[in-house]
């Protein structure tokens, strides 16, 4: 009978397979989108490859389909498969094919979204650093350096999935051009560029733009479906794509918002679950279609988190955890929000279509207090040093995400303000090898009086890159590091040593043993044991601010000032036995304790 049984499973899921595999057609009726000539109403949820460990991805797709949604929404991120000029990268957790064709096996289509500019929370909205050291470059314009990296760019794109979309046999319905750029321009030249491109790359099935409703009249092409975003009134959202589509459907609302972000200093943001399943409840019975952003926003690990800055706001960087109150949270847990939205989904199924059981709460644990044995001064593992009279950005000394280390030594016995230009985004200041101060972009902080000790003093500036830019006008003003000059009592500091400190992995990295710390920025060490595997939370809240890895994965940054307070540990990368981790913290080099939660604490700001 159990033989039996796996063969009725095998013949089953090969069904499903076989039902998105064979080729169909996705065209644009006058009402609705019409899939192989039937109305077809998209119920689809946003969800990004790389915020979820790849060994996570069918689980995610499974909870999908139980909440209801028919397709998954996905951008694709160009810092992510080409993270130096001409160098792509689609293995591992980039692997973006492999994404869509596990929605394939589990019955989902896909809607794609490589636009290349992506926004998303997302370092420089998707962009490589690297934009920045093209002489001229200009990022979404018709500047002939961007379009050529751009339409580079695309092309290797559409290697990967211009074979998936569906009049190719494969479950991409649609691709979307450019990314709300309406909100930045209105070039419909620049915008008829990228429909060219896209179509020269192989996307030759549908295309469509999307926009917030102010905006859309300025970013919407001509010919292409307009999609709204931030809407969900019925009689606006039909009139804005009737105004601008010959008065003709098909209806979409490509970000609907079920939910918010967060950024650091700043109150955890939620959005109550029953105020929107209403709305969502009044979408879906005026037949239109939606992809909510997110259904499952998971975690901005490493240093990928982007920010926001604009003339009325300060510089607002993104915290690690991207949980964004959605229906199914940072772990991939159905939350009430999820239940009630299942709900909804549920009335407007086909007749005799049934939603699949909601998969249980993945296994939690708490790893007891894990101490930090070992350690190591960030200024014990300094690189070869470059030199200059003035400070190099990031961007000069062609390194992306992380931190440099700018030393200079100057003549002491005075007091003064010592003044950092343009400071962009965090400093630790050290004085003879002891942290004297820290400056923060995010409070406008670029000055620190100070009394130096009489002789030569060696000035050590560690600065952080917090995220650059992801939406707005100031895309190309992104540039990291101490950006502009170095003042102290007033005169310029000059002679500068940088010292390139990415942290893109830890090998290398001698410890010694813990012993008490100098009092500037450290590495820690330490290791714990499990007997069983299960999802966690590692406590920073008596921690100052910095970056934790487990067994070799960054799982971002952390920072006491809050709301997030704990970072979250995926039980994929865990293994029973024996597993390693390592912090490098800024602010309280005499910590040495790291203990574990079994749910998270995102809501907690701290002075």
């Amino acid at each position: 009978m159990k033989f039996k049984h796996l063969i009725l499973s095998a013949t089953l899921i090969l069904n499903v397979i076989n039902t998105i595999a064979q080729t169909h057609t996705f065209t644009l009726g006058d009402e609705s989108f019409l899939l192989d000539g039937k109305p077809f109403q998209m119920i689809s949820g946003e969800m990004h490859y790389p915020r979820v460990p790849r060994q996570a991805w069918r689980a995610r797709m499974k909870l999908a389909k139980a909440m209801g949604l028919n397709t998954i929404g996905t951008y694709v991120f160009w810092n992510l498969h080409e993270p130096q000029k001409g160098k792509f990268d689609f293995t591992g957790n980039n692997d973006v094919a492999e994404f869509v064709k596990i929605a394939r096996e589990e019955g989902l289509w896909v809607i794609l979204r490589p636009s290349p500019y992506v926004c998303a929370e997302w370092e420089f909205g998707g962009y490589p650093y690297w934009l920045q050291n093209e002489t001229g470059l200009e990022v979404r314009s018709k500047e002939p350096r961007y379009l050529k990296e751009y339409e580079s760019y695309i092309k290797e794109i559409g290697k990967q999935l211009a074979p998936l979309q569906i009049n190719h046999g494969g479950n991409i319905l649609m691709v979307q051009i450019e990314n709300e750029y309406g909100s930045y321009g209105s070039d419909k030249e620049y915008l008829a560029i990228n429909q060219k491109f896209f179509k020269e790359a192989g996307f030759d099935g549908l295309l469509y733009t999307c926009d917030p409703a102010p905006d859309l009249v300025k970013g919407h092409l001509p010919g292409l479906l307009p999609a709204v975003n931030g809407l969900d009134n019925p009689t606006k959202v039909k009139k804005i794509i009737n105004d601008n589509h010959d008065g003709k459907g098909p209806y979409y609302i490509a970000e609907w918002y079920p939910a918010w972000f967060d950024w650091w200093g700043t109150k955890h943001h939620t959005v109550p679950a029953q105020q929107y399943a209403s709305h969502l409840d009044s979408v879906l019975a005026a037949g239109i279609s939606i992809n909510m952003y997110m259904f499952h926003g998971g975690t901005t690990r490493g240093f990928m988190n982007g920010a926001n800055y604009n003339d009325q706001n300060p510089y607002e960087p993104q915290i690690s955890s991207y949980d964004y109150d959605a229906p199914l949270d940072e772990a991939g847990n159905a939350t009430p929000k999820f239940m009630k939205f299942r709900e909804v989904i549920q009335k407007y199924l086909p007749v005799g279509v049934k939603l699949p059981a909601v998969p249980a709460a993945k296994p939690t644990i708490s790893i007891p207090a894990i101490r930090l044995t070992q350690s190591l001064s960030v200024l014990n593992i300094l690189p070869t040093a470059k030199t200059n009279p003035t400070p190099l950005t990031f961007e000069d000394l062609h390194q992306d995400y992380g931190f440099v280390l700018y030393q200079s030594v100057i003549e002491g016995g005075k007091t003064g303000v010592l003044k950092l230009q343009q400071l962009r985004d965090y400093a630790v200041v050290m004085v003879n090898g002891k942290t004297v101060g820290t400056l923060d972009r995010r409070l406008n902080q670029d000055s620190l009086a100070l009394t130096l000790p009489a002789g030569k003093i060696t000035l050590d500036i560690l600065v952080e890159n917090l995220g650059r830019i992801n939406f707005g006008k100031y895309l190309l003003q992104n540039k990291k590091g101490i950006t502009q000059k170095v003042l102290f009592a007033g005169e310029e500091v000059r002679q500068w040593k940088m010292y390139s400190l990415p942290f893109a992995n830890l090998n290398g990295l001698k410890f010694g043993a813990v012993k008490h710390d100098s009092g500037s920025p450290v590495i820690k060490k330490g290791g714990f044991n499990l007997n069983k595997v299960g999802d966690t939370y590692l406590n920073l809240s008596h921690w100052g601010k910095g970056v934790v890895w487990v067994n070799g994965h960054n799982l971002g940054r952390y920072w006491n000032v809050g709301p997030q307070q704990t970072l979250y540990l995926p039980l994929e990368w865990l293994k029973k036995g024996h597993n390693d981790i390592v912090m490098l913290e800024l602010l309280k080099p005499n910590q040495n304790k790291i203990d574990g939660l079994n749910k998270p604490v995102l809501d907690q700001l701290q002075p």
